[in-house]
Parts: C-alpha cells; sequence; structure tokens
C-alpha cells in the first residue's frame, strides 16, 4: 500500500470540524466516512495509490455492522440504563440522602461525606451519570447551601460523586470497552472496583481536611443534637434496598452465577419491584422510565455504529499504521507511550464525550499498547493483564471528561438545577481539586497496576 497518512490525518482532521461546526456526534462519524470511503476509491482509480476502498470493502463494513449490532454483551446497556432510570425514580434514594443527613450531618464536611457516599452507592446501581448527579443535586445541594456551605465546595463534591458512576460497576462504559477490546466485562469489573473506592476515598479526605482548614466552607449545623440509635437503625434500614441491588447484580456476576447480560436483566426487574414497593410505580413512571431508556440507547447505538464505520474506513486508509508509527516513533519507552496516550486522552476529553474516546480512539491505541510487552502481572488468571490495566486507566481518565470545561457533561446536568445564585463560575472553581484528585488517582494506578489486576485474579482464581 502506499503512503495514505495524509488521507488518514485528512478524514480525523474532517470528523473533528464537523464537530466543530456543531453537526450532532453519529452524523459527524458517518459522513467523515462516507466522504473518505469515496476518497480512496477515487484515489485508487486515478491516482497512484491502493486503498482498496472498493464495493467489497464496504460490504465488509457491512457485515461488520451486524456483528456488532448482534453482540449479545450490548443487550446490557439498555438493561443498566433501564435499572439506572427506574432506581432514580423509585425513592429510594432520597430516603437513603435524608437518613444520611441526619446522621452524618452533624459533623464537619458530613453532609460532603454524604453526597460522596450515596454518590458510591448510585454508581454501584445505576451507572447514569446525568440521573445521579442531577438526583444528588436536587437532595444535597440545597441542604448544604441552607447550612451555609460554600458554594464550591458543594457543587464540587455533587459533580465529582456523579461521576464515580462511569468508573464503579456495573458501569455502560465498561460494557463498551470489553465489547471493543475483546476482553472480559467481569475482568473489567471487578479491575475498576479498587480504582473507584480510591477515588471515592480521595473525595472524603479531602473534604474533611478542607472543612478543618476552612472551618467557614463547611459550617456545622446550628441545631445539632447527639447522634441517637434511632438515626442509626433508620440509615441501616434505608441502606439494605440499594444493598440488595447492588447484590442482585454484582454478586451474581461476581459469583458466576450469571452473565452480565443476565445479570442486567437481574437488576433491571429489582429495581421495578424496589419502585413497586415503595409505592412510586404507575404508569407514567413506566413510560417515563422506557422513553428514557429509550432514547438513551438509540444516541448510544447511532454513534456505536457510526464509529463502527468510522473505523472500518479509517483503517482501510491505514490509520492503523499510521497511529502505531506515531506511537513507537515516540522517544520513550513502553510505559512512557502509555503516559502518553493517557495524557492525550485527558486533553480529548475537554472537547470529546467518552462514548466518541471509547469507541474511536481506544479501538486504535489498543493494538499498540499490546505489542509493547508491558510486564503487568494477572497471576496467571486475568487474560490479557496489559489491556485490562490500561483500559481501567482510560476509564478513569475519562472521568475527568465529564468535569472538564467546555464538554463536562456533570457541570451543566448541576447547572440546570442550581439555584440562581450558584453560577456556572462557582461550578467550574468548585470541580478544579476534585479534577486534579482523580489524576492523582490515575497515577496510583499507574505505579501500581496489582490495583487493578489483584481482584479479578483472585475472585476468578
Amino acid at each position: 500500500m502506499e503512503d495514505t497518512s495524509f488521507l488518514v490525518i485528512s478524514m480525523l482532521v474532517t470528523f473533528i470540524g464537523l464537530l466543530i461546526v456543531g453537526y450532532p456526534v453519529a452524523y459527524c462519524l458517518w459522513g467523515s466516512a462516507i466522504i473518505f470511503a469515496g476518497v480512496g476509491y477515487l484515489s485508487d482509480l486515478y491516482l497512484d495509490t491502493w486503498t482498496g476502498m472498493g464495493f467489497n470493502f464496504l460490504g465488509l463494513a457491512v457485515s461488520r455492522l451486524y456483528g456488532a449490532m448482534s453482540n449479545w454483551i450490548l443487550v446490557a446497556i439498555p438493561m443498566f440504563i433501564y435499572m439506572g432510570l427506574m432506581l432514580d425514580r423509585s425513592g429510594a434514594a432520597e430516603k437513603l440522602m435524608y437518613s444520611a443527613q441526619n446522621l452524618f450531618g452533624r459533623i464537619r464536611g458530613g453532609l460532603g461525606v454524604t453526597a460522596t457516599f450515596i454518590g458510591v452507592l448510585l454508581a454501584a446501581s445505576t451507572g447514569i451519570i446525568g440521573a445521579s448527579v442531577v438526583l444528588l443535586g436536587m437532595l444535597s445541594l440545597p441542604t448544604m447551601l441552607n447550612q451555609g456551605y460554600s458554594k464550591e465546595l458543594a457543587t464540587g463534591t455533587i459533580c465529582a460523586a456523579g461521576t464515580l458512576g462511569i468508573l464503579i460497576p456495573p458501569s455502560i462504559m465498561l460494557v463498551i470497552m470489553a465489547d471493543q477490546l475483546g476482553l472480559s466485562v467481569g475482568d473489567l469489573f471487578l479491575g475498576a472496583v479498587f480504582p473507584g473506592l480510591i477515588l471515592a476515598a480521595s473525595y472524603v479526605v479531602y473534604i474533611l481536611v478542607f472543612a478543618y482548614v476552612k472551618a467557614e466552607s463547611a459550617p456545622l449545623p446550628a441545631d445539632r443534637q447527639p447522634i441517637t440509635r434511632k438515626m442509626v437503625l433508620a440509615l441501616i434500614k434505608d441502606i439494605l434496598p440499594p444493598a440488595f441491588l447492588i447484590l442482585a447484580v454484582l454478586g451474581t456476576i461476581f459469583a458466576g452465577i450469571a452473565t452480565v447480560t443476565e445479570a442486567s436483566g437481574v437488576g433491571a426487574l429489582a429495581a421495578t419491584i424496589l419502585a413497586f414497593l415503595n409505592k412510586q410505580l404507575n404508569l407514567k413512571v413506566l413510560k417515563d422510565v422506557l422513553r428514557g431508556t429509550f432514547h438513551t440507547v438509540g444516541y448510544i447505538m447511532s454513534i456505536l455504529v457510526g464509529a463502527t464505520v468510522f473505523a472500518i474506513v479509517l483503517r482501510g486508509l491505514g490509520g492503523d499504521e499510521v497511529i502505531e508509527g506515531a506511537l513507537t516513533a515516540l522517544p520513550f519507552g513502553p510505559s512512557g507511550i502509555v503516559l502518553a496516550i493517557l495524557i492525550a486522552v485527558f486533553l480529548l476529553g475537554f472537547f470529546l464525550d467518552w462514548i466518541e474516546i471509547s469507541l474511536i480512539i481506544l479501538p486504535l491505541v489498543a493494538p499498540v499498547v499490546a505489542k509493547l510487552g508491558l510486564d503487568i502481572q494477572g497471576y496467571g488468571v486475568v487474560a490479557n493483564p496489559a489491556l485490562v490495566w490500561f483500559a481501567v486507566m482510560i476509564a478513569v481518565a475519562l472521568q475527568t471528561s465529564f468535569l472538564t470545561p467546555p464538554v463536562g457533561g456533570a457541570i451543566f446536568y448541576l447547572q440546570g438545577i442550581c439555584p440562581p445564585d450558584v453560577n456556572l463560575a462557582h461550578i467550574y472553581r468548585g470541580v478544579v481539586p476534585f479534577v486534579i484528585l482523580q489524576l492523582l488517582g490515575l497515577v496510583i494506578i499507574f505505579l501500581w497496576p496489582v490495583l487493578i489486576t489483584w481482584l479479578p485474579a483472585v475472585v476468578y482464581g
């Protein structure tokens, strides 16, 4: 094949240009793929190149699409989305938030710790970032502001806690990554447990230290009372339903009782039963949840189809060789190349959503990482431990994309429900420390890969 790097670069630039203009992501993927499939075909006819962009090649795209759309793993996506939206409407999170605030709101920074704690539980039972951020904002932001918390600390805590759902399993992003990289969903789910808990723990430590150093930013309630047994029992009672949901989903997966697809169905049913028991299930709620699931799945699948065609055309033009050559030409060792990819993903997160990066960038750079010969300990159980480690690190890096402007989704989800006196500048200043904490967490798992590979090796060993 002749050098077609110019076509590869032009295709990437065209895709970014269409995004900047404001076209929907799926249309940008489809459009740039069709344009450059035609360009490759014409260059074969009239120029001294050979890309193979004939009708047979486009037929390959159709067969690849069929393979992607018939993958049973992807059935888990609508089920997990439905589960998250139904849990949001079940009222279980509201009860848990109120009982946790009664208990922890009596210590300095306790409301921030409560929001983080609820964020972890929502992450482990929903994985829907928009729903988690909005729910946390509606339940905890008024209480934090009324108690005198600084607007930056309150909004930053809510945004950061709400984004844990993209990392802590069951995570839709990890399901898509496993599909794209041919990895075990169970390995990625287990591998992401410790990184997610490390981030949550770092949030709690920061909130408590910040509240101690700047007491005026997290004042104690004027009417605080001693903690009673009744408060503790109320919290235990309200934590049991979401804990049961988490056990029904993650417990069956990790124990090998059910596949991810089967467990997602169990979770959807359990969330529906929970809404019924809380007397929140009716025809309107069911219609709203189904409609929300349909819209979200349509958005994800349209990008998935567009990204599949985009990747096929890009590879047909020699994109794999161009990207591999650019990465291996870097004057670093294997770890330096991985670090360069992570930095690039972090920067791309300022402008692209996680799903575009997962579906477009990740499949292109993963083969390069697989060839680097990284010595990542998998204990003889985890298949492709280097790729599992790499995928989870990418997931942590992509979590920051929800907090970084101008595309940071969590920021705008929260802004939509904030009172008028809380503006965008408050939220931006509030998320900066949590972005730094996320990057610190990324450094930790980069230096100690065992934090990712140990748990799946032990559980499946």
